[in-house]
């Protein structure tokens, strides 16, 4: 049937008084994340973090999580998670303003539970739903913990590594890697030489680099924008037994190199897109973003440029649910819901398919 123009108007009227009482009003907005082995959920409001309880599915050295793994932990900590989260707001069901959710990318089992999860808690507590892409919550999180205005992002975790800024509505992917991620190069890298997965392989490896002083040449590989890992951990694949048998380095000494070399790799490609964008502002986001030596890096190249770098620690950098619930704010704010028979959950949802409705 033909709606008449109207109350076409009038619809749209209605819409526009609600989102401006939105903006006007306290917002809190519930967000769930669990698109690899961390699972988390975390409450924002206005801007302010009210609780961002996690958990961290651990394998023994030597091994990496599978997806069915993953999803059944999970399962099995996501509600103790949710109710954890509500009381540390000091908050209930009644409160929240919107349920936000992880939609990709990320492993598919652990994405479709936490998925399952939020689409049943908007559901029965009558809340409007909101699909959030991953990467963006990384990047959301870090504006709002760092204040950083308009940066260029570096965004580098077990799953992604991607140079990023922002332009006319849209996030645009700049340089990223070709194969595999930097945080999945460091991971398996950790399992060949039986590095412990506690708390996790790269924070291992870091600390153990920190003693290392032999620098191994490693292959160092930037293709323009783009650059690919896979060829460096193929040669620690095939060498690594043979250098540490014959004394010729040190586990600690591979750390080190395997650094040294992955990080300058990241920030050549950042400075340069710093330089193509104009910018003087860097944001680090992502699990790999903790690291205090990349970050040290990062900092010498835009001291060298006079330009400011801003990074967070572990409580935000590594995946959590506050990072999806601050971008599912701003999605709510700027009036965006997913529909239930849309809130379907994809692996593979690059950065820049999303309208970014809420900047300039």
């Amino acid at each position: 049937m033909e709606i008449n123009q109207p109350a076409k108007l009038n619809f749209f009227y209605i819409l526009l008084d609600f989102i401006n009482k939105c903006k006007s009003a306290m917002t809190i907005v519930i967000g769930f994340e669990g698109s690899a082995n961390k699972i988390g959920v975390g409450i924002i409001r206005n801007g302010e973090v009210l609780s961002n309880p996690r958990r961290t599915y651990i394998t023994p050295p030597g091994q990496g999580f599978m997806p069915s793994d993953t999803a059944r932990h999970h399962r099995a900590v996501i509600l103790s998670i949710l109710k954890e989260a509500l009381e540390q707001a000091g908050l209930k069901p009644a409160d929240i303003d919107c349920v936000a959710y992880t939609k990709g990318p990320g492993m598919g089992a652990p994405l479709v539970t936490v998925a399952i999860v939020a689409r049943t808690v908007a559901q029965l507590w009558g809340k409007p739903l909101l699909g959030v892409n991953h990467c963006i919550g990384h990047i959301e999180m870090g504006r709002l913990i760092t204040k950083a205005n308009n940066p260029t992002v570096l965004y580098v975790s077990g799953g992604n590594t991607q140079v990023i800024a922002y332009s006319e509505r849209r996030y645009r992917i700049f340089g990223e890697t070709i194969d595999i991620a930097v945080g999945n190069c460091l991971d398996r890298f950790a399992r060949v030489i039986k590095i412990s997965n506690d708390p996790s392989p790269g924070y291992n490896i870091e600390q153990m680099a920190k003693k290392g002083s032999h620098y191994v040449e490693l292959p160092y590989t930037v293709k323009g924008m783009d650059v690919s890992f896979s060829g460096i951990l193929s040669y620690l694949e095939d060498a690594a037994d043979k250098l540490l048998s014959s004394g010729q380095c040190t586990a600690e000494d591979l750390c080190f190199s395997l650094q040294e070399t992955v990080f300058s790799m990241l920030v050549e490609i950042t400075e340069r897109a710093m330089a193509h964008c104009g910018s003087q502002e860097v944001l680090i986001v992502g699990g790999v973003g903790c690291n205090l030596r990349l970050q040290e890096m990062m900092g010498v190249m835009c001291k060298e440029r006079g330009a400011k770098l801003f990074a967070t620690d572990e409580r935000f950098c590594i995946d959590n649910g506050a990072m999806i619930a601050q971008a599912g704010w701003e999605m709510f704010r700027s009036g965006q819901v997913t529909a239930l028979e849309d809130s379907w959950i994809t692996q593979r949802y690059r950065t820049d398919e999303v309208e970014v409705t809420w900047r300039d």
